[in-house]
């Protein structure tokens, strides 16, 4: 057969065709990429411990135990205040204000690089209206960083107590927080990937109610409850709360009924450590860990007694540990 001059071999008109095609499916890969926006990595949410002592601290005040001893001679083996950091993205926030919230915030902030020093963190939520849980707020004031617009959550009694008392209401008008009233048992945002929701327990609510807070990340759920008198006076099971929860940080005040000599626990009263190990072993899959330790409470200072504690599945938090959310 004789092929004119302008009629090409159908082998090269199948390269041709092939090479056109590649450059077409080129072309597109090349447009989308332009048009679609790359994805962003997961956002990063976790909880950080800032603290696991009971309100006092360790050392504590008027204490002569060797623990508190120890620790006013030794900076490192101080024990601070009961608090959780929560972090999502850029967006940082505190669940309660402690007596060492400066620390905590410096803890919380480290490494990070602060837009407005006046604004130090992205919101704080309180628990109750006891010293280890509020007072921190005073260094927001003008004595102190005289901060500006700090959001503040808490129940509308706690919201009452901070409006109507001083020196806690000065910092409302001088605008250092910004109070957000919640209401327990309804979810709010706090950032993307993270909200929190306020469960009331029982506690000695002399100036304020009391509540927990159940905090969701992107895909686990944490209790944060550092305070209640005793399980089987709240309105919740305890086992039945946790199912829904991945680690829960629980008041672990007192180890033992004995620890204040000539002072009844009637008049403080808290779930010992003991009690609430008993009702849960065997009954949760949750990560339960004890927080706002008494500076008596012997699971501070005591190995055999912390070793003992973890062999039944549960553990005293450490300052500075951090849960994935």
């Amino acid at each position: 057969m004789i092929r004119s001059p302008t009629e090409a071999p159908r082998s090269h008109q199948r390269k041709g065709i092939s090479l056109f095609v590649l450059w077409v499916l080129g072309a597109s890969v090349v447009s989308l990429s332009q048009e679609t926006p790359a994805r962003t990595a997961p956002l990063s949410v976790r909880a950080v411990v800032l603290g696991i002592a009971q309100d006092g601290g360790v050392p504590h005040i008027g204490c002569v135990q060797e623990l508190c001893v120890r620790a006013r001679q030794d900076p490192a083996r101080r024990e601070r205040v009961a608090c959780l950091g929560l972090v999502a993205g850029e967006k940082r926030f505190l669940v309660d204000a402690t007596p060492d919230l400066p620390s905590q915030i410096e803890s919380l902030n480290a490494g990070r690089t602060l837009v407005d020093r006046a604004r130090p963190v992205d919101g704080i939520l309180l628990t109750h209206a006891h010293i280890g849980h509020y007072t921190g707020l005073m260094y927001l004031g003008r004595e102190a960083l005289g901060a500006r617009g700090v959001p503040v959550y808490a129940t509308r009694r706690m919201a009452a107590f901070l409006r109507t008392n001083g020196p806690w209401s000065q910092l409302v008008t001088l605008g250092n927080i910004e109070l957000r009233e919640i209401e327990a048992g309804r979810p709010f945002s706090l950032a993307e990937g993270l909200s929190a929701t306020a469960l009331e327990v029982p506690h000695r609510d002399e100036w304020s109610d009391t509540v927990a807070f159940r905090i969701e990340g992107s895909g686990r759920r944490l209790l944060y409850l550092p305070d209640i008198d005793k399980w089987e006076k709240w309105g919740r099971r305890l086992e039945d709360e946790l199912k829904q929860i991945a680690v829960a940080l629980l008041d672990g005040t007192f180890e033992s009924e004995t620890e204040l000599p000539g002072r009844s626990l009637l008049e403080i009263p808290h779930p010992l450590v003991g009690e609430t190990v008993g009702r849960l072993s065997g009954k949760t899959r949750a990560d339960v860990r004890f927080i706002h330790m008494n500076h008596t409470n012997r699971l501070l200072s005591d190995e055999a007694t912390r070793r003992a504690l973890e062999e039944r599945g549960f553990r005293v938090a450490r300052d500075g540990e951090e849960i994935p959310l």
